[in-house]
């Protein structure tokens, strides 16, 4: 297993060097087509927009809104890798934002134990996410969409339909609303996480073990890896990764209410689908994720600075799922049939 190779469809140097420079410049045109589209997008609405889209106030702004979402995407991917779904990423964050805000204001712990009281909570969610997919034996998108609904239900239930508001602590609005060189520090949070996992991912055995349950779940039995674990483990870090994208957005809005997060579930899941398309076309990737969602980000700030409406986004979401899923469903096929 210390030599498995990528399943993905990336060219390799071998195949390389067969193919004239043309030759190589359309084979990687497949691999990093969605990041070509993000650079065209970015000069389009940079010429269309010069006084608005290039601005330091509007990379602000994306980064700002669209963190928490890269970091939602982030942690749905690493159940993916597995062969797993996690819906809990769009209902969970619902409740943590919640409780970080309630249980300050109510409870009156600290900021720093509420913090770490929630990341245990997601954690301990992913947790028996992963019991009730490899234990009990359910789908993982029926699991956790059981599970989701669930944590929603005691959303409304503490809120009782009412915003939780309070005066909180200054050092709890800076896990926000900090600045660092000029740009939020949740961009940088974003950052330190995304090499984090590509390192995990791509140079350890946990992030090939998990390619491989994701592969062939019998196969990676039969080779000595304990999937059970593993499995486990990928829904405990998606629990904790949405824990903390609550945690974020709670030290933005200053309010709790149930009404916020579950707008963030398709988006999270696009981006994570449209990762599966660029970079390694083929399987789920951290830094495909990171570009599947600044592809939304990048499209949707340009519709909106053109006037759109405000369903634009909704649907700009959608199609571009469904797209996502079809070109992951057409790499599949590409990947198969090389095989055979």
């Amino acid at each position: 297993m210390q030599s498995l190779e990528s399943s993905a469809l990336e060219p390799t140097k071998a195949e390389l060097k067969t193919l004239s420079f043309s030759a190589r410049l359309m084979r990687f045109l497949p691999v990093y087509g969605l990041v070509i589209l993000m650079v065209l997008l970015i000069g389009l609405f940079s010429v269309l927009l010069p006084n608005t889209f290039p601005t330091m106030l509007n990379m602000r702004a994306i980064i700002s809104d669209k963190a928490i979402i890269a970091l939602l995407s982030l942690g749905a991917m690493i159940p993916m890798a597995a062969g797993r779904i996690d819906l809990t990423v769009g209902y969970g964050i619902v409740l943590w934002h919640i409780l970080a805000i309630s249980s300050q204001t109510i409870l009156g712990l600290p900021w720093p134990v509420a913090v770490m009281a929630v990341l245990m909570l997601g954690a301990f969610t992913g947790f028996l996410n992963g019991l009730l997919v490899e234990v009990a034996k359910i789908d993982s998108f029926i699991a956790t969409l059981g599970t989701g609904t669930v944590l929603y239900a005691l959303a409304l239930w503490h809120t009782g339909g009412r915003q939780m508001v309070g005066v909180l602590p200054e050092g709890f609005y800076d896990i926000s609303t900090t600045f660092v060189f000029g740009l939020p520090i949740t961009g940088y949070y974003l950052l330190f996480i995304t090499v984090v996992m590509w390192v995990v991912l791509e140079y350890t055995p946990v992030g090939r073990y998990l390619y491989a349950i994701g592969a062939n779940q019998r196969a990676a039995a039969l080779n000595g890896i304990p999937t059970r674990k593993y499995v486990i483990g990928a829904f405990v870090a998606s629990g904790t990764m949405t824990a903390l994208a609550g945690i974020i957005l709670a030290s933005k809005l200053r309010i709790g209410q149930a009404s916020v997060g579950l707008e963030f579930l398709l988006p999270a899941l696009v981006g994570a689908f449209l990762g599966s398309t660029t970079i390694k076309p083929g399987r789920v990737n951290v830094w495909g994720t990171v570009v599947g969602v600044a592809i939304l980000a990048v499209g949707i700030s340009g519709i909106q600075q053109f006037g759109g409406s405000f369903w634009v986004e909704p649907l700009f979401n959608g199609v571009t799922l469904l797209i996502a899923i079809g070109i992951a469903g057409y790499a599949q096929r590409r990947k198969g049939a090389a095989r055979r």
